[in-house]
């Protein structure tokens, strides 16, 4: 069947962020929420402060690792009630808000980095006449802010649909958020592919949707052995010439044991 829809992990795959980003963000989160509690009345310093948000990732870890997401409010929530189980009812609606714009803006004002073919690459599958999507799971900084991560590298107008963890509560590599993004464009699995750069979260999640899946790794299908995708690219900027370009089909052909010739006919079949 010719593909139709192409869905997009974020995090690894459209924008990068180090190893260190979480406690760069984590001083500037709980700094202004020490500033935002203390005109609450409620006393915490930033030794409490950094205890509670380390606590409160224990919190997150357990609903993540059942494939469940929460809000960003429901994330600021855990942070204050491991700094105080009473204190967070007892915040003015004012406050809340607060609580959770400095939490979600951090990675505004040192955002991640972006892939810089990823532009280019969105631009010509548009042109081609996909449909594109984002299926993704967020960590700590909220979709909501994820939108405006994307917006400011001018990627978020190439997606039809967004579909992020903490909005639907549901993380992948759990099929029913990729089934449901799907749905929001009216999408059919057979004929859709998702791209990303985690084996377990979009290799097995894509596939247990029913989708065909392109991995974002430095390694060969060969490498990846029984895990493998259906194919992989290193970077979104050889994405739309993926499966047309004579060059890239090799790995396939490693993995189908089928003429180069035979195997690009065919997978332009699936484009169209």
């Amino acid at each position: 069947m010719k593909i139709r829809t192409i869905t997009f992990d974020f995090w690894g795959t459209l924008l990068f962020d180090g190893p260190q980003s979480d406690n760069r963000y984590k001083r500037r989160r709980m700094a202004d929420f020490e500033t935002i509690l203390a005109s609450e009345g409620v006393p915490a310093s930033a030794t409490a402060l950094d205890r509670a948000y380390d606590e409160s990732g224990s919190v997150l870890s357990r609903v993540w690792s059942a494939n469940r997401d929460l809000s960003g409010a429901q994330h600021v929530k855990a942070v204050v009630d491991a700094l105080d189980p009473d204190a967070y009812d007892q915040l003015s609606p004012h406050a809340r808000d607060a609580l959770l714009e400095a939490y979600s803006r951090p990675a505004l004002q040192v955002p991640p980095a972006v892939d810089p073919g990823a532009l280019g690459a969105l631009a010509v599958l548009c042109a081609r006449g996909y449909t594109l999507a984002v299926v993704s799971n967020t960590m700590r900084t909220p979709g909501a802010t994820l939108r405006k991560v994307l917006e400011r590298f001018r990627l978020l107008g190439c997606f039809k649909h967004v579909t992020f963890s903490d909005e639907v509560g549901i993380r992948k590599p759990d099929p029913e958020i990729f089934r449901m993004t799907l749905r929001a464009v009216g999408g059919d699995p057979a004929e859709a592919v998702h791209v990303g750069d985690d084996t377990e979260l979009d290799v097995h999640g894509g596939r247990a949707a029913g989708m065909r899946v392109i991995q974002v790794t430095d390694a060969s299908l060969r490498a990846l052995g029984v895990q493998a995708p259906d194919a992989v690219i290193k970077t979104l900027a050889g994405l739309p010439d993926a499966f047309l370009d004579a060059g890239a089909l090799p790995t396939l052909h490693d993995r189908y044991g089928i003429s180069r010739e035979v195997l690009g006919n065919r997978i332009k079949g699936w484009l169209g």
